[in-house]
């Protein structure tokens, strides 16, 4: 037995000297120490031994396992340091060529857009509030005071899931939901994605997006719209910017106004850029219908609120000058890196 013990031990540490690579060496340590290596299988055949010779042995087998492991832990750290050297010669980075361009992507138009109008409205104290892209047909129109077969549906006609269900062609009905809450007062704005079945042409498209307002309380007045959209148009466009409110007719608002601010470009004088009139229209407004207060569960004798509405890709195609709204969502980017 002491023989044999001697053999392996000389042929392991033979095995370890010849080992090249990491790999090779694992195999030398599974092949002597592993679990059916021949240390292991010499230890199993200790029952042949007399029981008087047995803890004299098992010293010879632990002593020639620590001698064995040692030089094996030894070979591993050599090849180890050999490995890292060959690995940084061969990743060595050679710092006089020219670097790679990083293409850093950055905000869509319409993104820069909505997050400037989002920060007017929050410094006012609105809240953002969001809402369902796919929404009942009873708070898209009913609950804006747009029942069945009313003309006002013909203008907005939509895509429908089932009768029930459509995909909203407004914000409006986020207000309509926050309402019924009943959490008042109210000052929110409601951004997102809305759909209409549009022809698609510069100025129209099926999908697009809206940030709509709204202010209920006690004591509002048209007095207070007018003065919040006349701040928000100063904000946005520049402190010199006017406003003009033209009386127009909204199912959700009693009275309605189209609102124009003038020309940021020729300062209200008349250019291309406003087609000589002087006014851009931007938004449309008005105080919220009582009859939409009550549905919502508002008591119209104590609150009264109002609300705008305005196009996001409207604002974005003024404020950088596009004059086609196709251009936002083709995914060109020789146009989009100009913002």
């Amino acid at each position: 037995m002491k023989d044999r013990l001697k053999a392996i031990r000389e042929e392991a540490l033979a095995q370890i000297e010849e080992a090249d690579v990491l790999d090779r060496l694992n195999e030398v340590r599974v092949n002597f120490l592993g679990k059916k290596g021949q240390l292991t299988a010499l230890l199993k055949s200790m029952k042949n031994i007399a029981p008087e010779d047995r803890p004299a042995f098992g010293q010879l087998v632990n002593e020639t396992r620590s001698q064995i492991e040692a030089v094996l832990e030894e070979s591993k750290k050599k090849l180890e340091q050999q490995a890292l050297e060959l690995q940084l010669k061969s990743e060595v980075i050679d710092v006089t060529l020219p670097a790679k361009k990083n293409n850093v992507g950055h905000r869509h138009p319409n993104t820069i857009a909505r997050e400037d109008v989002e920060r007017i409205f929050i410094g006012m104290g609105y809240e953002v509030v969001e809402g369902p892209e796919v929404e009942y047909d009873l708070y898209n129109f009913e609950k804006l005071n747009i029942p069945a077969n009313h003309p006002a549906k013909d203008e907005q006609d939509t895509f429908y899931i089932n009768k029930e269900i459509v995909l909203r062609t407004q914000t409006s009905p986020v207000q309509a939901r926050v309402m019924e809450q009943g959490k008042l007062p109210i000052r929110m704005i409601a951004p997102g994605r809305v759909f209409r079945s549009d022809e698609v042409d510069a100025t129209h498209s099926p999908s697009f997006h809206q940030i709509e307002g709204l202010v209920v309380d006690k004591n509002i007045t048209f007095a207070d719209l007018k003065g919040t959209l006349e701040q928000f148009a100063k904000e946005l466009f520049g402190e010199n910017t006017k406003t003009k409110f033209r009386p127009h007719h909204f199912p959700f608002t009693e009275p309605s106004a189209e609102v124009d601010v003038s020309c940021f470009k020729c300062g209200g004088s008349g250019c291309r850029f406003c087609k000589g009139s002087g006014w851009i229209e931007i938004l449309g407004c008005g105080m919220v219908h009582p009859h939409v207060l009550e549905m919502c569960g508002i008591d119209p004798e104590v609150y009264t609120g109002f609300a705008f509405g305005v196009g996001l890709e409207r604002i974005a195609l003024l404020k950088y000058e596009i004059d086609d709204m196709r251009l936002l969502y083709e995914n060109d980017a020789r146009f989009l890196k100009q913002f």
